[in-house]
């Protein structure tokens, strides 16, 4: 018989040894109040009452963001810029990761003088960690799907710190020590947990001709845009062909593609409206045509469960396999492209004011939020690693070329708000005894919430840590009109709203919980409106090489790793002299 790999291993002991427990998520920044063991009462302990359970904001300084708005700054601006100036070769504003890319293709072009200045305490961007009770747990971003052939960046990266290698016939492997471990999904449906998230269909029925039918057109628009040319959806997206039907796609919203197309079965419209809050935001009534079909027709396609003609479940992406996960989430990949710029050239705490783009060089005006003070910079080139609406806010392009495509470009965008919530536990949740075991992603269909990750399902053991807590993360894709709320110090109302969702299917979820750390964003992810991919300014500033360049997911229309970090690495150019 064939040897018994690791994900082998892990398939019998969560199908056996977990079979009717649930375990947790992951993070990384120090908290406050610890309390990882809670009473240890048995379902028979009454339920705390809602003050029992610490609910409090984390991760976000909302406050330094919305330092721009204010008269004093204002003021600070036009009054003359204190000395002494600090000089680089390259300034790169902003630590996500197309920032923390940038900084690492400049290096690469042999620029030793490369400085980032980050809003926020540790870099990451959207992809941060935190930790509760020892656990490890992620602030925004946990996965990355293998990549495909146009993410030539982003392989090339992965391959340098090991979770890719080529073998010696040429193929591609990835380390199954960061891949996610089976079971990977699974839906909460009619009363029962079922594998895989999309809603099982029996055979003959008309929801499976419904699901075939959005798999063939998913696999006829995957088809190159003409003969002989590329492929027609692809990540990045910019390196994909384009023609008129996927123009058409691109001027209309999704959800009226598919009720043109005689799609509207239940069951798959609330799983393709899922996927897009899931990935963009906002819904399928929100998002382009486009940007719903390439979720799927940019990775591994749709595939309708039993396309035998036998099954009746199964995943609507046959390669999910290929996803890379660790507790921590996507913050495990931004800490390996931070640290080789150490404490000396990243600079965090840093909200940056004004840039102005002046004759010899790039002029930068930036408070210092733990010295609480001002400090100038002039660099030869200036990157803005930045949302659109923050550059469009901060730069004095000396191009009025520039300065409108700016405009535009930041007036075409919407901005979708999120939520990200983790809840630490004082041991696994109670599982029902039948349907799909725990895990690692876990979905109610249909719900107000996109479910939950848990990171401590990447282990191989079924116990816990030793000094950790199970942590479960829970994520919201929050409707643009409740972002003013989001402001609320209170953070009460929101972990109250994440209790609700996920009490539905573990009614012991508020005995076990023992506090919840909430972060909020104001501006998570541009949506992909009709309208937005190409867009003509978006072009524009990508394409722009001068002392002043653009390096962000918003290029894109919409936010995902692949975009990001192939906007920070294209960016990077030889520079000469420092200003």
């Amino acid at each position: 018989m064939p040897p018994l790999r690791r994900r082998s291993l892990l398939r019998l002991i969560h199908a056996g040894a977990l079979g009717t427990c649930a375990p947790a998520v992951v993070g990384l920044a120090a908290c406050g109040r610890g309390g990882g063991s809670g009473s240890g009462g048995d379902g028979g302990v009454a339920d705390p009452a809602a003050s029992d359970i610490e609910m409090r904001w984390v991760g976000a300084a909302h406050e330094r963001g919305h330092r721009l708005r204010s008269a004093a700054t204002a003021q600070q601006i036009t009054a003359p810029w204190p000395g002494p100036v600090r000089r680089a070769a390259v300034l790169v504003l902003g630590a996500g990761v197309a920032g923390l890319a940038a900084a690492r293709a400049f290096t690469r072009h042999g620029v030793d003088d490369v400085h980032v200045l980050e809003l926020e305490d540790t870099a990451g961007g959207n992809a941060r960690a935190h930790t509760m009770g020892g656990t490890a747990c992620p602030l925004g971003a946990h996965y990355l799907p293998v990549p495909g052939p146009q993410a030539r960046e982003v392989s090339e990266w992965l391959h340098e710190i090991g979770l890719l290698h080529t073998d010696a016939g040429g193929r591609v492997r990835a380390d199954e020590r960061h891949l996610c471990h089976s079971p990977q999904e699974r839906l909460f449906f009619e009363g029962q947990w079922v594998e895989g998230l999309l809603p099982p269909a029996a055979p003959g029925t008309p929801r499976l001709a419904q699901y075939r039918r959005f798999a063939g057109l998913v696999s006829a628009l995957q088809r190159p845009a003409s003969p002989g040319g590329g492929p027609a959806f692809a990540l990045p997206a910019h390196r994909a062909a384009w023609n008129a039907e996927l123009a058409a796609l691109e001027a209309q919203t999704f959800a009226s593609w598919l009720a043109s197309q005689g799609l509207q079965d239940p069951a798959l419209t609330t799983y393709l409206d899922y996927c897009c809050r899931d990935d963009y935001g906002a819904g399928a009534t929100q998002v382009s045509a486009w940007a719903g079909v390439h979720y799927f027709a940019s990775r591994h396609g749709f595939t309708a469960p039993g396309g035998d003609g036998e099954g009746t479940g199964g995943t609507a992406d046959a390669a999910r396999e290929g996803v890379f996960t660790w507790p921590e989430g996507n913050a495990w990949l931004t800490q390996r492209l931070a640290a080789p710029l150490g404490t000396e050239r990243l600079h965090t705490g840093q909200t940056v004011l004004a840039v102005r783009e002046e004759k010899h060089h790039v002029a930068v005006l930036a408070f210092d939020e733990r010295r609480q003070a001002l400090h100038a910079w002039h660099a030869g080139v200036v990157v803005m690693a930045l949302p659109l609406f923050v550059a469009q806010r901060l730069v004095q392009p000396a191009s009025a070329a520039l300065r409108s495509a700016l405009e535009s470009a930041a007036a075409v965008l919407v901005h979708a708000p999120w939520l990200v919530a983790n809840l630490q536990l004082d041991r696994p949740l109670l599982d029902r005894a039948t349907g799909a075991p725990p895990a690692w992603d876990n979905v109610v269909h249909g719900g107000r919430g996109l479910g939950y990750v848990d990171a401590t399902h990447q282990r191989l053991s079924p116990l816990p840590a030793s000094g950790s807590a199970p942590v479960l993360t829970a994520y919201h894709a929050i409707d643009i009109g409740e972002r003013a709320a989001l402001l609320d110090p209170d953070a009460r109302p929101w972990g109250e709203r994440v209790l609700a969702e996920l009490a539905q299917v573990h009614p012991d979820l508020r005995r076990r919980v023992q506090r919840i750390d909430l972060m909020r964003y104001g501006h998570a992810m541009a949506v992909p409106r009709p309208g937005v991919h190409r867009h003509a300014a978006l072009t524009a500033l990508r394409a722009t090489r001068g002392r002043l360049r653009f390096a962000h997911g918003d290029l894109a229309g919409y936010s995902v790793f692949e975009e990001a970090f192939t906007a920070g690495s294209e960016v990077a150019a030889p520079v000469g002299p420092r200003g």
